[in-house]
């Protein structure tokens, strides 16, 4: 049984050894899939310099910002190529606390979940140092996914996760096609469609304290426009149920 967090990065020197470092010290073992979109900071030299230190921590370089998603996608074909149990979603900045991995794991190693959310609504809003448009803009985005598309999910657009391994190899990551921020709904309705075990995990969301945010108003608006094309291209697909 092993376990690998993925997580992409851009332009994260001020975070990733911190992120690399905390994680580590965990008393469940993890290890770590850095994947660096040629960040021009410096980023993959860190990972590289550190990878002497951790032998558990792996390096994927691509030559440009690709897209989230599809840095997701080569991240869960490299964990089911290599015999991974459990694959993980977090981000670099510490906005996921990296001790919520391990109730993220129990969730699915103990207590029956296919799929763990770290979630920022499931017990009201959970939210730190963000502005309150933001907050707003977030929350209002994950009532309308659940209008929309018809599940539960409180935190629709979360982008802290853990996967069973069967759910990845069931959802064929290579079928969805969402590339931005519409990648993390897509691949919770697909797996709520196949009927997976779906549970949200009360955490504490942090904005970041180092380096600059991704999130722009153009990226929210395309996960929002693409639920749409994501509901209808679900009224002509068949999910055999698990």
């Amino acid at each position: 049984m092993s376990n690998l967090v993925i997580i992409p990065t851009y332009k994260e020197k001020e975070n990733i050894e911190s992120i690399i470092r905390t994680i580590a010290l965990l008393n469940t073992k993890f290890d770590v899939l850095i994947i660096d979109d040629n960040s021009p900071d410096g980023t993959s030299d860190i990972v590289k310099n550190l990878q002497t230190s951790f032998p558990n921590l792996h390096l994927m370089e691509r030559p440009g910002k690709m897209g989230l998603g599809t840095a997701y996608i080569a991240g869960f074909k490299y964990a089911l190529e290599n015999g991974y149990s459990f694959i993980f979603e977090m981000d670099a900045d510490f906005s996921h606390d990296p001790r919520d991995l391990e109730r993220l794991f129990k969730a699915c190693n103990e207590d029956g979940a296919d799929v763990a959310i770290g979630s920022r609504y499931i017990s009201g809003v959970n939210v730190v140092n963000w502005p309150l448009s933001r907050v707003l803009m977030s929350y209002f985005a994950s009532i309308y996914v659940r209008i929309i598309t018809g599940m539960r999910i409180k935190d629709t657009t979360a982008g802290f996760k853990c996967y069973k391994r069967e759910v990845l190899e069931s959802i064929h990551p290579d079928h969805i096609k969402s590339v931005g921020y519409g990648f993390q709904i897509e691949m919770k309705f697909t797996a709520w469609k196949l009927g997976y075990n779906i549970v949200e995990i009360p955490i504490i969301f942090t904005d970041r304290r180092l380096g600059a945010s991704k999130m722009t108003g153009g990226i929210f608006n395309e996960a929002l426009w693409g639920v749409l094309g994501m509901k209808l291209r679900s009224i002509f697909r068949k999910y055999p149920k698990k």
